[in-house]
């Protein structure tokens, strides 16, 4: 069993800063890729940044040069620091890992159970 327990979400007013943390527990052998994404109400889940092993890095258009990206690999842990927040932020963050348990040789998607950040105008 592995799990992913995020937390950091909140109110913020505009142009404020929030800093989302996920930490991966359980049964794991390694982390591949991981991420943080999004869902406003009525849209898709979309991708916000993504981060390898290795520490590359990428990006949704609308966060870079706001968002920060990181993650500890000795702590399974990976963050998300959003400054210059806006309105159009505002959605459920959810924390994803691609995750091998000491049992497989494939890598399998565990998601978060979503944090919400409210940014007001």
């Amino acid at each position: 069993q592995v799990e992913l327990v995020e937390s950091g979400g909140g109110l913020v007013q505009a142009g404020g800063s929030l800093r989302l943390s996920c930490v991966v527990s359980g049964s794991i052998f390694s982390i591949g890729v991981m991420g943080w994404y999004r869902q406003a109400p009525g849209k898709q889940r979309e991708l916000v940044a993504r981060i390898t092993s290795g520490g590359t890095t990428n990006y949704a258009d609308s966060v870079k040069g706001r968002f920060t990206i990181s993650r500890d690999n000795a702590k399974d842990t990976v963050s998300l620091q959003m400054n210059s927040l806006k309105p159009e932020d505002t959605a459920v963050y959810y924390c994803n890992a691609g995750v091998r348990r000491p049992d497989t040789f494939i890598f399998t998607d565990y998601w978060g159970q979503g944090t919400q950040v409210t940014v007001s105008s």
